[in-house]
């Protein structure tokens, strides 16, 4: 009993929540087998009784030998940290130390009979106890530093340190970004998506810089792009935004090469692109219907090449600038550099894709022979972080159009839920990215076996043992150059899902986070960089988590799709909350021509999805009754005409369903660029690799033709009537 009782205790410490329910309301238990696996992943041994047992010791053990914890997340106002100590003698007193992030500096004394134990313990048969220190009152907004000494006779017998966040208790709202009433409307783009007759087959970073343009001429005050991160720059065909190397670094792939202003100084670059073989190439990439990834890479890298060998440490203000940022970022751009380095050696070299399968020298970023890869290879690893620099500068261009455009919001910005557990951040940071398990999800009616996302969770254990510092650098990475950001799956900062990486394992369980630190943090960075926050709440929202998003400022993702009452009708545009991001779909759900269509349930029929007798028809009967429901919620409302009928989606209702979301109380009203120009296809279709183009999909038109569409035009000129109508 006891064996069993020392995992279950191990796993209660870690966070592995013992049951969960599913869609369909069913208990599920979480077994011993799982509960074990997930431990290992932590980093804590538990195959056996006596491992298990053992975790658990040393994991109780550091929390009461360390004076403190690495962090404490507080907010502002009276606040208390608590810190533990051994019994020694009754005079013993402690000295403290609070230096402020930007100088002033807090102290006091006081004999530690003053602070009255709350709890204690006993191990190797020194007891320790538990006390409680009030700090001062004044601290400000910002990231602090706890230094405590307990002292006996004038001399340090014990000491500790940790950070200290003081952070506000709410995010920027819209209406203090923003002014007047805080509300906008925007444009959402895939920016791999764009065409203009300037790209070389993909869009980029000054693509988004026109896109915003044009946004901004039809009255957008926000234009949404997919994540923008790192991903592999030795293996381009690793296209998913949503499963990055580093979300805290810049897809490369998306620079502007012919915007360039080294490229005008570069001979060498500028004779490689006027070959006619180049020419022809840059053409059909241009044309291509689909993203190719890896002939946009041969177009470009050769390109990059050349214009770094020619610019390297040539003085200017582009130098200086390259040096800014380098010192900027500092040690994490050092190892992502070092990291696409090396993937792009043994990648290329020896087949080896994923960084686990590379020597075990390589796979320390702190290991001499990294040391010794990166100088050696020193260029190689400069061009990197300058194709960062590149990128960072690029899109500071682009948002700078997008304000002078007029938007009052401008980027609004995607941080994907995890990394790639092969990638720079997991390689970067193994302590805090988790490599023994991937996130997903439980089973439903859709996935009957669950979902397996294939990214690496962060390790609840691992970030406060980091005083959150990966997950802060993210927040600020994605946070620059945009005034809003989306959090994917923002239930991961109450708990996700996590499934063992081993074969045949026995199922998943969620594994809980902090989930107040994490949301003090997010206001707290939210503030610093003046940018709204939107948490994406689609799918099995825990109880009690809306309200805890809602009084943290974070707008809730509601998808006019998914917005139904208990009779499945579409609910009233008055009935949405107001703390809300509105969207009628979104890059994984389909087009509303796809939708109203069926054309999404006939792909998934193509697709084998629908194999039991009579359930293609069954969907395509439900989606028809689908398109009476909506149009029956928009008659009542009067949006639409009542004798508007379903069968054709003509570009007034196109207009009339946008508007019918122009009229909830939500701050920010989303419109998809596909369904501004008809697209029919949807970026991606989840559940999907190879068996459908995700993430390749081109737009129809041009950048500049988007604002001619008349669908364009019907959805603005929708928005603007049913605005601010009763």
């Amino acid at each position: 009993m006891k064996d069993g009782a020392d995992l279950d205790r191990l796993a209660e410490f870690l966070g592995v929540e013992p049951y969960y329910h599913d869609i369909w309301g069913n208990r599920r238990e979480i077994g011993p087998a799982t509960k074990r696996d997930l431990a290992q992943a932590m980093g804590c041994p538990a195959g056996t009784p006596e491992e298990a047992a053992d975790s658990l010791h040393r994991l109780t053990e550091r929390e009461w030998r360390r004076m403190l914890k690495p962090v404490f997340v507080l907010g502002e106002g009276v606040a208390e940290i608590d810190f533990s100590v051994p019994v020694l003698e009754a005079n013993a007193g402690i000295t403290w130390t609070l230096s402020e992030e930007f100088g002033d500096v807090h102290w006091g004394e006081q004999p530690l009979s003053d602070l009255p134990p709350v709890a204690d313990a006993t191990f190797d048969d020194i007891r320790y106890t538990r006390h409680k220190l009030t700090l001062p009152e004044s601290l400000p907004q910002g990231y602090h530093r706890m230094a405590i000494q307990l002292n006996v006779g004038g001399s340090t017998v014990h000491e500790g340190a940790a950070t200290v966040i003081v952070a506000p208790e709410r995010c920027l709202s819209p209406d203090e970004l923003a002014g007047g009433d805080g509300w906008s409307w925007g444009m959402g783009v895939q920016l791999y998506a764009l065409r203009s007759p300037t790209n070389w087959g993909i869009g980029d970073y000054a693509d988004a810089g026109a896109a915003a343009e044009q946004a901004g001429r039809l009255g957008a005050g926000v234009l949404g792009l997919n994540p923008l991160h790192s991903l592999f720059a030795a293996d381009p065909n690793h296209s998913s935004p949503y499963s990055p190397s580093n979300r805290g670094f810049l897809n490369t792939l998306a620079i502007d090469v012919a915007g360039l202003p080294e490229l005008d100084d570069c001979p060498a670059a500028r004779a490689l692109i006027g070959e006619a073989g180049f020419q022809e190439r840059l053409k059909a990439a241009r044309e291509a219907d689909l993203v190719d990834y890896q002939a946009v890479s041969d177009l470009k890298m050769p390109v990059l090449e050349l214009i770094f060998q020619h610019v390297r440490g040539t003085p200017g203000p582009r130098q200086d600038a390259f040096l800014l940022f380098q010192r900027e970022m500092g040690e994490p751009l050092v190892r992502q550099a070092v990291f696409e380095a090396l993937h792009e050696r043994f990648f290329k070299e020896e087949g080896k894709w994923s960084w686990r399968d590379w020597p075990e020298a390589f796979q320390d970023p702190r290991s001499d022979a990294v040391a010794r890869f990166a100088e050696e290879r020193a260029g190689r690893v400069e061009f990197f972080q300058w194709l960062q620099f590149l990128a960072d500068d690029q899109l500071a261009a682009a948002a700078h159009r997008a304000r002078t455009a007029g938007m009052t919001i401008g980027f609004y910005r995607d941080l994907a839920v995890a990394n790639h557990p092969g990638g720079a951040a997991a390689w970067s940071a193994p302590d805090v990215i988790v490599q023994g398990a991937n996130v997903g999800s439980p089973p439903d009616m859709f996935s009957p076996d669950g979902q397996n996302w294939g990214l690496a969770p962060l390790s609840p254990l691992g970030l406060i043992e980091s005083a959150y510092e990966p997950f802060i650098q993210s927040l600020r990475a994605n946070m620059r150059h945009a005034g809003a950001i989306r959090i994917d799956h923002v239930m991961a900062l109450q708990h996700l899902f996590w499934i063992p990486s081993r074969p045949n394992h026995e199922g998943g369980a969620y594994v809980t986070y902090p989930l107040r630190d994490l949301v003090r943090v997010i206001a707290l960075e939210s503030r610093r960089n003046r940018c709204l926050v939107i948490g994406e709440d689609l799918g099995t929202v825990p109880e009690g988590f809306r309200p805890a998003m809602e009084r943290a400022g974070i707008l809730s993702y509601r998808v006019l799709y998914f917005e139904r009452g208990a009779d499945k009708g579409f609910i009233a545009p008055e009935h949405y909350p107001r703390d809300a991001l509105v969207s009628v779909t979104t890059h994984d759900l389909p087009t509303l021509k796809g939708w109203w269509n069926g054309h999404d349930i006939r792909v998934r029929a193509e697709l084998g999805q629908y194999s039991a007798p009579g359930a293609l028809d069954a969907e395509l009967a439900e989606r028809a009754t689908d398109r009476e429901r909506l149009l029956s919620s928009m008659r009542w409302v009067g949006v639409v005409p009542r004798e508007t009928r379903s069968d054709v989606l003509t570009t007034e209702l196109v207009g009339a369903i946008h508007g019918y979301l122009a009229r909830t109380p939500g701050r920010i009203l989303m419109v998809q660029v596909e369904d501004m120009v008809g697209e029919i296809d949807q970026p991606n279709l989840p559940g999907t690799v190879s068996e459908h183009p995700n993430w390749r999909r081109k737009l129809p038109v041009e950048i500049a033709r988007i604002g001619d569409s008349p669908l364009a035009n019907s959805i603005v000129d929708a928005i603007r009537r049913e605005h601010g109508r009763d």
